[in-house]
C-alpha cells in the first residue's frame, strides 16, 4: 500500500493541466512583460549616454569657476557655489542685463514666429482639403523648406538677404520701389525680421504636416451637416475645424515654442558667431558666453536657468492644457 501511494500521486499529477502548465505560464508571462523592456533597454541607453550624461556635467560645470585655464582638466576648476548663477541673474550688471535683453529678444521672436507658422500650416491644410488639380504636387512644394537641411536653406537666405546683389533688396527695391535705399537685412533692427522670415519660412510646414494630418480626422458628415444648415466656410472652420484640432494644436504650439525657443542653427548660420544685438537669441548668448569669452561656467548656469524655465513653462502649459480637456470629457 505504501509502495502504490507516490505512484498514484504522480499519476494524479501527471494527468492533472494545471500542475504540468503552472510553471511555464509563469515563465511565459515573465518573459512577456520584460520583453518590452528589454527592447527598449538600447534606445535607453543611448538617450542615457547623449542627453543625461551631458545634462548632469553641464550642471556640474554651472558650479565651478570653470575658465580657459582650466580646459585640459575641468574636474580641478574651483567650486563656485551659486555665483555663477548670482552673475547671470544680477540684471544691474552688465552680464545680467545682456541676458535680459536676449531673453526678451527670444521671448517675442517666439511668440511671434509660432503663432504665425501656426496660422500659415494651419490656413494651407484648411485649403488643402478640398480636392482639385495639382494637390499632392502643391502638398509636395509646401514641404520643401522642412525637408530641406537647415544648413543649406540658411545660407541660401544669407546670398538673398545681401546688401549689394541679395534678392530681397532686387525686389522690394528694385522691382516694387517700396524701400528708399537697399536694406540692411543681417545687421541692426533688420536682423530681428530676417531671423524671423527664415524661422518661419522653414517651420510653418511642419504645422501644415501636422494639421493636415489631425483634418483627417474629422469626419466629414460634420461639413455636410453644417452646410445644409447654411454654415458658410469661416463658420465650419470656428465651429467645427477649430474645435476638432484643439488636441493636436495643444502639442503642436508646445513643440513648436520648444524648438524655437531653443533654435541655435537658424541664427549661427544666418548671422555667425555674434548674432546683432536685435537678434540676439539666447542660445546664440549662452554660446557667447562659454565659446567665445571662454567662461564656460557662467555659460554652463545660463542654460541650466534656461533649462528650468522651459520647464516650468512646459508643466504650466500642460496642467493648463489637462484642466480645459477635462469638462469636454465629463
Amino acid at each position: 500500500m505504501t509502495a502504490t501511494a507516490p505512484t498514484a500521486e504522480a499519476a494524479a499529477r501527471k494527468t492533472s493541466p494545471g500542475a504540468e502548465h503552472g510553471p511555464r505560464r509563469r515563465t511565459g508571462r515573465i518573459r512577456r512583460i520584460g520583453l518590452p523592456y528589454l527592447l527598449l533597454l538600447p534606445a535607453l541607453l543611448l538617450e542615457l549616454l547623449v542627453h543625461l550624461v551631458p545634462m548632469v556635467i553641464g550642471i556640474v560645470m554651472s558650479f565651478k569657476e570653470l575658465t580657459q585655464f582650466y580646459i585640459r582638466d575641468w574636474g580641478a576648476a574651483p567650486w563656485a557655489g551659486l555665483d555663477n548663477y548670482k552673475v547671470s541673474v544680477d540684471f544691474d550688471a552688465p552680464v545680467g542685463q545682456a541676458l535680459l535683453h536676449s531673453f526678451f529678444v527670444t521671448l517675442a521672436f517666439t511668440v511671434l514666429s509660432v503663432g504665425l507658422c501656426w496660422l500659415i500650416g494651419t490656413a494651407a491644410a484648411i485649403f488643402m482639403q478640398d480636392t482639385f488639380r495639382g494637390r499632392g504636387l502643391l502638398r509636395a512644394l509646401f514641404l520643401v523648406p522642412y525637408a530641406l537641411p537647415v544648413y543649406a536653406a540658411v545660407i541660401t537666405w544669407v546670398f538673398m538677404f545681401q546688401h549689394d546683389n541679395g534678392l530681397v533688396n532686387h525686389v522690394l527695391h528694385d522691382q516694387l520701389g517700396l524701400t528708399d535705399k537697399p536694406s540692411f537685412w543681417l545687421i541692426g533692427d533688420n536682423s530681428f525680421f530676417a531671423l524671423l522670415t527664415v524661422s518661419v519660412w522653414k517651420g510653418w510646414p511642419f504645422a501644415f504636416l501636422i494639421v493636415m494630418a489631425g483634418l483627417q480626422n474629422i469626419p466629414r458628415e460634420l461639413y455636410e451637416a453644417a452646410a445644409l444648415d447654411g454654415a458658410g466656410m469661416i463658420q465650419q472652420v470656428r465651429r467645427i475645424t477649430l474645435p476638432s484640432l484643439r488636441p493636436v494644436n495643444q502639442v503642436l504650439v508646445l513643440v513648436l515654442f520648444l524648438w524655437t525657443f531653443n533654435d541655435f542653427n537658424t541664427p549661427f548660420v544666418l548671422f555667425g558667431r555674434t548674432a546683432p544685438e536685435a537678434a540676439d537669441l539666447i542660445s546664440v548668448h549662452i554660446y557667447q558666453a562659454s565659446f567665445v569669452t571662454w567662461n564656460f561656467g557662467t555659460g554652463s548656469a545660463m542654460s541650466v536657468l534656461l533649462l528650468l524655465f522651459l520647464l516650468v513653462v512646459t508643466g504650466v502649459y500642460l496642467v493648463l492644457t489637462s484642466r480645459q480637456r477635462r469638462p469636454s470629457h465629463g
